[in-house]
């Protein structure tokens, strides 16, 4: 990066990509969107319009300076990408021509399949976890639940000089923590991610559930199951403010409902509709980051022995269900019943 205000380029318009360039837009000069199409023409005409969930008025608008040549990454000393996991390499091959050899590229995937796919195509390359909901209600219009935070790492704390200073600079507009312990992170989200999966097949926020205790019985079930996988794969929790830690997940799966309902309601209501229900139910695109999560959990989990009848389930229902056009949401009950033949 050269000096204190690097040159940015965020490449993917989409909620992440969109939300922390519009909050990083005002404190560092040298930011723009590699966009084209109906996005570049929103961001273009109308700037970033980003909004808290439940106060439409907190909407602010961001300028977003709009580059699509990609020859314009030529002067980039970072570069954003903000693409789904199934879109890097078509992505790299993208951009990977035009950029210097010493540019940072910085990875906002969920999983972590992009630690394998990354440094095929870029030479520096850190890697960022947004432990924050944001959706996309149209191009160039956000919603999100919190104001950050973004984490920050490498999985050998290699670039740990180049990591601290980009976050520096990205804590102008969101707050961006550099990690140390980056693997545990990434894998620490990954199973918070197991949600996603489950809330999209029972069409959590797009049609009326049946039954909350089932769902509290089946989503703490999934990330208590994801937390024993992890232990078992040598990985510790690390803590994120805001985001559920493992002593809750445990009381929400060991302890009488009864007790732990309001946590659960609390934790609940600030489930919006993940990226996973965007791409299903939403777009009814064809890919979904399924494999990237829940794949990674069962890989992890037959590899060391460990039992997970929730996860099994559910992956299975998942990998049917979302193939069919157009998808058709899971009563919870059902799947309920599928994980009990399972068990």
């Amino acid at each position: 990066m050269s000096g204190s205000d690097p040159s940015i380029v965020i490449f993917g318009a989409g909620a992440i990509g969109c939300s922390v360039g519009g909050w990083i837009a005002p404190h560092v000069s040298g930011l723009r969107f590699l966009a084209r199409g109906a996005a570049a023409e929103a961001l273009r005409l109308d700037g970033l319009a980003i909004y808290r969930q439940g106060d439409e008025r907190s909407r602010e608008i961001f300028p977003a300076a709009v580059i699509e040549d990609p020859e314009e990454l030529a002067t980039a000393d970072v570069v954003l990408l903000a693409v789904k996991t199934y879109q890097i390499d078509a992505a790299a091959e993208a951009i990977r021509p035009y950029l210097r050899e010493d540019a940072i590229v910085v990875g906002l995937q969920n999983g972590i399949e992009n630690q394998a796919l990354l440094p095929r195509h870029f030479n520096r390359v850190i890697y960022g976890i947004a432990w924050y909901n944001a959706w996309i209600d149209a191009p160039g219009v956000v919603g999100y639940q919190r104001r950050g935070p973004l984490l920050l790492g490498t999985p050998d704390n290699s670039l740990r000089e180049e990591t601290r200073a980009l976050a520096a600079v990205l804590n102008r507009g969101v707050e961006t923590l550099a990690s140390d312990r980056f693997q545990d992170a990434a894998h620490a989200k990954v199973v918070i991610n197991l949600a996603n999966s489950f809330t999209t097949l029972v069409g959590h926020q797009f049609r009326e559930i049946s039954s909350v205790a089932l769902v509290q019985r089946i989503l703490s079930n999934l990330l208590y199951e994801g937390m024993q996988v992890l232990k078992a794969a040598g990985f510790k929790e690390h803590p994120v403010p805001g985001i559920p830690g493992w002593q809750v997940v445990t009381a929400l799966t060991k302890l009488p409902q009864f007790l732990t309902r309001p946590i659960f309601q609390k934790n609940l209501r600030k489930m919006v509709v993940s990226s996973m229900a965007q791409d299903v139910i939403v777009r009814g695109a064809e890919a979904t980051e399924l494999d990237t999560i829940n794949g990674r959990v069962l890989a992890l989990a037959h590899a060391y022995g460990v039992r997970v009848p929730y996860n099994e389930t559910v992956y299975a229902l998942c990998k049917e269900r979302f193939a069919a056009v157009p998808f058709e949401p899971m009563d919870v009950r059902d799947v309920w019943a599928a994980i009990e033949r399972r068990k």
